[in-house]
């Protein structure tokens, strides 16, 4: 687990600091909390990325997808929505772990959102507007692949931001997640953090795999020459933004398995407490019309085997 010393947030609450890096291997084991920050990260100190046998990592998966299937359902014609923010490492595996998800969920009320450079129209707008847009429904789970974090990410960095802009952004990103929670909307928060040796032996396997070329860019050879800037403003922004109700979680994910599998125990942690996922009863319209129809009488409120 990563251990993050005090729990509590900034902006005038008591704040914590990461007193020790222990990641666990057992994924059974693995609970939302335990990749909590709740203070300024020291990424360079964490040291440790376990690994996960493939097997392993192939049952643990279907376990939580599972979870998360039954997550959805227990949404679908209700308030409750959320949102779930990737932010990492370029190759860090969002990528990976939004197709799972994507494998695992029904399109319908599920929906990505891979966030690129604003438009035209988008740079003439407050930053947070295009957000604003898209936003989920009642019953919707919606991935933001890149998110409102650019403004005191690439944009601080490479000065698309001018300083008063993304330093006041902490703030209003703070109010802006603030209102997404009072509003009933969850909110999950996720940062995939790699090693720069591990980010280069990818960069790597990208440049040498004809199928996995079109995955590199310019920006992500602009982006590593500037690693020690972006390693400052992620430290800078999880210091700033990772609130008691909104909070950062941080993930070692060197190995890509491992990495998937707290990304999915997270989310599953996250967006099911509070509700019941025991499935619905059946309507007892479509039980009767199934009697009638198709000779089957199923029970109203059968559970679902297995």
């Amino acid at each position: 687990m990563i251990a993050t010393g005090l729990d509590g947030p900034p902006n005038g609450e008591s704040k914590g600091h990461i007193e020790k890096i222990e990641v666990g291997n057992d994924g059974n084991q693995m609970k939302a909390a335990d990749f909590v920050v709740t203070g300024r990260p020291r990424l360079p100190a964490i040291k440790h990325f376990p690994t996960v046998e493939f097997a392993d990592y192939e049952r643990r998966l279907s376990s939580m997808q599972e979870t998360l299937q039954l997550v959805q359902q227990a949404y679908l014609g209700t308030a409750h929505r959320a949102v779930i923010v990737m932010e990492g490492w370029d190759t860090a595996g969002k990528g990976g772990v939004v197709r799972r998800l994507g494998w695992a969920l029904d399109p319908r009320s599920f929906k990505v959102h891979a966030i690129a450079a604003p438009s035209g129209r988008e740079k003439s707008l407050h930053y947070l507007q295009r957000f604003w847009e898209r936003l989920p429904q009642h019953g919707q789970i919606v991935v933001f692949d890149r998110s409102w974090y650019g403004r005191v990410l690439v944009e601080r960095v490479e000065a698309f931001a001018k300083p008063a802009e993304w330093q006041r952004a902490y703030t209003e990103i703070n109010d802006f997640e603030r209102m997404l929670l009072a509003d009933g909307t969850r909110l999950v928060k996720l940062f995939l953090h790699i090693t720069p040796e591990e980010q280069m032996r990818r960069f790597r396997n990208r440049l040498t795999d004809p199928l996995k070329r079109w995955k590199l860019s310019y920006e992500d050879f602009r982006n590593r020459r500037r690693w020690k800037d972006y390693e400052a403003a992620i430290e800078d922004m999880m210091e700033h933004t990772s609130t008691r109700r909104a909070p950062w979680h941080l993930l070692p994910a060197n190995n890509k398995p491992y990495g998937r599998l707290a990304a999915l125990r997270i989310i599953a942690d996250r967006l099911s407490k509070g509700v019941t996922l025991e499935p619905r009863q059946l309507d007892p319209q479509v039980a009767e019309a199934a009697e009638q129809l198709l000779g089957i009488k199923v029970p109203v409120g059968k559970k679902r085997k297995g």
